[in-house]
């Protein structure tokens, strides 16, 4: 172990395991190699872009590591080379094989967000506030062969505020992971640290989002659908069809009402917002974004009075794959 903390190996992709690896760069520990998913087509122009993990670790002179695969032997080898104390993984997007757990003279340890053994899998933060969940948080766990299922070193919790959206929960649990990241690093240095083993009863599996859950079913309960449009932003965006427009929800929140409309009927427009009929009660939108438009908040909505009339509905009957 060196006297200026552990030495670690990184994996991760995307922002969220970014913020992670810059909380280790800030930290007194010394990070040996980072690995990242390889650079991949995106956008429209479908050109080749550079994980933020790899740009971060690329600013500061840290030697990369790109597998498409973490079975082969030499990948395997040169892992071994790094003599890492710990390995560190947080959003990485491959699985680590059992030779590859047992590399590092400590295993290695991932940042995941939620209250293990709930929500083990792909979109935790997501499903949490589509349950209704009161709570989320991170926990810090030693890496095991199963999904998420290996012993918590530290588990900390947050409410989930009726404010909440699954971009700004997300935005809570990058803080609170670093936070955590760092003191289960300090703790495992000084051997200060119990695992506690998980609870397989209690688990349940956060399954990967898709498009198509964005369709509102406007029979659902306001409450329901409120969850849906809270859990979906930032993405895949909860949606309904208004005639041939596909309109996105960005913000909305359920209201007490009642009336014999149909669901999906508009029958509010002014400057709180939308006001729709459901199941049961009815739905404020307060953001909503036209196809080819600007999302637009309560006070931009009123603009809408031309295109949208009072006593007619939404539908959702077209459904994204």
């Amino acid at each position: 172990m060196s006297e200026t903390g552990l030495r670690i190996i990184f994996a991760g992709t995307p922002e969220f395991a970014a913020q992670h690896l810059q909380a280790l760069l800030d930290s007194s520990h010394q990070v040996v190699s980072v690995y990242s998913q390889p650079d991949r087509p995106a956008g429209r122009g479908r050109k080749l872009t550079v994980s933020p993990v790899k740009t971060l670790a690329l600013e500061h002179s840290i030697e990369v590591q790109q597998p498409l695969t973490l079975k082969d032997p030499q990948t395997q080898h040169v892992l071994a080379s790094y003599k890492a104390d710990i390995m560190v993984v947080v959003a990485y997007g491959l699985l680590l094989p059992q030779v590859a757990l047992d590399t590092p003279r400590l295993g290695c340890i991932n940042v995941h967000g939620s209250l293990l053994p709930r929500w083990r899998g792909a979109a935790p933060i997501q499903r949490a506030i589509l349950a209704g969940d009161a709570t989320s948080g991170v926990t810090v766990m030693q890496m095991e062969a199963g999904l998420d299922t290996g012993p918590m070193l530290l588990k900390t919790g947050i409410p989930i505020t009726l404010a909440d959206t699954s971009a700004s929960l997300y935005k809570k649990l990058a803080e609170l992971g670093c936070n955590s990241l760092v003191k289960v690093l300090n703790g495992l240095q000084s051997a200060k640290l119990t695992a506690e083993v998980q609870d397989n009863a209690e688990a349940n599996y956060a399954a990967k989002l898709t498009k198509a859950e964005g369709a509102i079913d406007w029979h659902q309960s306001a409450q329901q659908i409120s969850l849906q449009v809270r859990g979906l932003n930032s993405w895949p965006v909860a949606y309904s069809d208004w005639q041939d427009n596909r309109l996105r929800i960005w913000m909305a929140h359920a209201i007490e009402s009642s009336g014999n409309q149909p669901a999906g009927t508009l029958v509010t427009l002014d400057k709180t917002g939308l006001e729709v009929v459901c199941g049961r009660g009815h739905l404020k939108i307060t953001q909503l974004q036209w196809p080819g438009g600007k999302t637009l908040n309560q006070s931009e909505i009123m603009s809408l009075k031309q295109k949208m009339i009072l006593g007619e509905a939404f539908t959702s009957l077209k459904v994204d794959n």
